[in-house]
């Protein structure tokens, strides 16, 4: 029987539960040619809103092209572009001979070739005879909305973990190529999605430097409702015959914070652990189970941060939100108002807090504010 709670991979159809407005939004952008910027932290559901975006156009009859490009691995500039070109040329031509004919229509003159040795070992349809300048990144970066006017129809390109092209030192190189391409907006041409799960990076680049300011419009992804999470839950057991209780099902939203991934992970757990009715003794059994998977990478976590940080973690488990005041500094022992300042600073880059508009913190993974609360702290 196929699993009701699937968490190991994005959803569309069937699995795909609420967010119908933010898919709406992005159709909207798509289709008025707009890029748009996503950053939410890992597993929030950022590829699942794009997919089942796209999967909406298609079923209205929107003709399109989509190329994905995931950074996850990508710590160079060259490999970035070699990443790009290569996943925006495949989906729409499929042999040795279509691949070397396009890099000379539309990258002539600069140093990308087709090696056909490389595309046999790797393949990579692109390679460089030498290494990148400015008007190789900016003529890469435009080979989609190329293709797109002679095809005739738009070219939607998905870049995942975007923030990862800051590992090079040349970063800054390509983010001046991308503010000479994002300008050029049309209907039947290129438009990007960028997506990141780094949030803080993803704001240092889009909010505190203002990258792509006015190119790129920002899609902030809603929570869950309620409501739609638990007739999620509910059918899935009954699916198999299982019944679990609402109210229960409402605590576990409380407790990951509408975080889909997790509550479909928990569930799936859950599901193995009985054949009929789902009792609190069952969900805590899970949650158990769950947080053991999870405590090797929150250990990793909690060991990377010094005193001062975890200070400042109880502080935030508290509910303080002005952290340089000085009767806060003096009862959490932070030293300074400088001193908190660069520990606030230190959270953001290990991506275990962030601030929201109200410049209050936020701690990035519910399951793991949770558990520093409950297990490392050891608060009843």
């Amino acid at each position: 029987m196929e699993n009701p709670f699937v968490y190991d991979r994005y959803v569309t159809g069937k699995n795909f539960v609420g967010r119908k407005a933010d898919c709406n939004i992005l159709a909207n952008l798509l289709e008025a040619g707009e890029h748009v910027s996503i950053y939410e932290p890992p597993k929030s559901g950022k590829t699942s809103v794009i997919q089942q975006t796209l999967y909406n156009m298609r079923a209205a009859g929107k003709l399109f092209a989509v190329a994905s490009v995931n950074l996850f691995n990508v710590r160079t500039v060259e490999q970035f572009l070699i990443k790009f070109g290569t996943s925006v040329i495949k989906p729409l031509y499929s042999t040795p001979y279509e691949y070397s004919d396009v890099i000379s229509k539309y990258l002539d003159g600069t140093h990308f070739v087709f090696d056909a040795a490389r595309f046999a070992s790797c393949d990579e349809v692109i390679s460089m005879s030498w290494e990148p300048d400015a008007e190789d990144m900016v003529r890469m970066l435009q080979l989609p909305g190329r293709i797109a006017a002679d095809r005739g129809m738009p070219y939607y390109v998905v870049i995942e973990d975007f923030q990862n092209l800051m590992f090079s030192d040349d970063y800054e190189d390509v983010f001046k190529a991308f503010e000479t391409v994002l300008p050029l907006k049309d209907r039947n041409g290129a438009a990007f999605v960028i997506s990141g799960s780094q949030v803080n990076a993803m704001k240092f680049i889009f909010e505190e430097k203002k990258c792509f300011h006015r190119m790129v419009e920002h899609l902030q992804l809603r929570p869950v409702e309620d409501r739609e999470i638990i007739e999620h839950v509910v059918r899935g057991y009954l699916s198999s015959g299982k019944v679990i209780d609402r109210e229960l099902v409402l605590g576990s939203c409380k407790l990951f914070r509408n975080d889909l991934w997790y509550i479909n992970h928990f569930n799936a757990i859950c599901d193995t652990m009985t054949r009929g009715y789902l009792n609190e003794s069952i969900l805590m059994e899970a949650l158990k189970t769950i947080i053991s998977i999870n405590e090797p990478r929150f250990l990793a976590v909690v060991n990377d941060l010094t005193d001062f940080q975890l200070s400042l973690m109880r502080a935030v488990l508290d509910g303080v939100v002005k952290f340089s005041a000085s009767d806060v500094i003096e009862k959490y022992r932070l030293n300074s108002s400088a001193n908190v300042r660069r520990v606030k600073d230190a959270l953001k880059k290990k991506e275990v807090i962030t601030f929201n508009e109200k410049d209050e913190p936020v701690i990035l993974d519910p399951l793991f504010e949770y558990w520093i609360s409950k297990h490392y702290f050891e608060r009843p």
